[in-house]
């Protein structure tokens, strides 16, 4: 499997992770660059970089995917499905995906929302200093927790029941109560699991700001 780190036009406050292969979506491209990262991969419409960024960005870019500004996927959407049609298997974890435009990081807490991601969900992670996003699929998973986070949270995509055992707050068919988003529940020494009856959930393992 290789491991793909994607690198989107948003807040970049941090990153880290061994990669495979890197991945500039607009801004993002830049941001490797300036970060003496390879750009093994750059797409977008570039309407946020200055015409002499661009160069720089043409100039180093191993692969350029220009995209027109109308399309009906946002940069990032694209940039996952030129990815995995490249690398089917790749798992990729997507930096500057949350923190900015709030439609922006809303399309992308929603990403398996689009049949063509759906099937690929688990391949993605969102990433940033505070949060970590994975997807998890109809059915019953184990949810492991990520060293130095503090919370771990639970949402659904639609209206489907969810359950989630092992945690220090059980939600279960005798304790169900219906929210849009389960918040600040916490791992007790055990991995989580969570049954999801339809869609999809959507689970961030966060910690607060130092």
């Amino acid at each position: 499997m290789i491991n793909i780190a994607l690198f989107t036009g948003g807040v970049l406050d941090t990153w880290q992770g061994n990669f495979d292969f890197y991945v500039g979506v607009d801004r993002g491209s830049l941001f490797l660059l300036e970060q003496n990262l390879p750009l093994n991969m750059a797409i977008g419409d570039f309407d946020s970089v200055s015409e002499t960024e661009f160069e720089r960005i043409k100039k180093q870019a191993q692969k350029l995917y220009l995209a027109k500004p109308e399309k009906n996927d946002t940069d990032t959407e694209m940039a996952l499905k030129i990815i995995f049609k490249t690398y089917p298997k790749a798992h990729v974890t997507v930096f500057g995906a949350l923190g900015g435009r709030i439609d922006h990081e809303m399309s992308n807490l929603f990403l398996p929302s689009d049949p063509d991601l759906y099937p690929l969900m688990t391949q993605i992670t969102l990433c940033d200093a505070q949060n970590n996003i994975r997807f998890y699929p109809k059915g019953e998973h184990l949810v492991e927790k990520i060293p130095n986070m503090t919370y771990v949270s639970f949402m659904t995509n639609d209206d489907s029941e969810l359950t989630i055992t092992g945690a220090k707050y059980e939600l279960t068919k005798q304790t169900f109560f219906k929210k849009q988003i389960y918040t600040s529940n916490e791992f007790i020494n055990q991995p989580i699991t969570i049954d999801v009856s339809s869609g999809y959930a959507i689970v961030i393992q966060s910690k607060d700001r130092s």
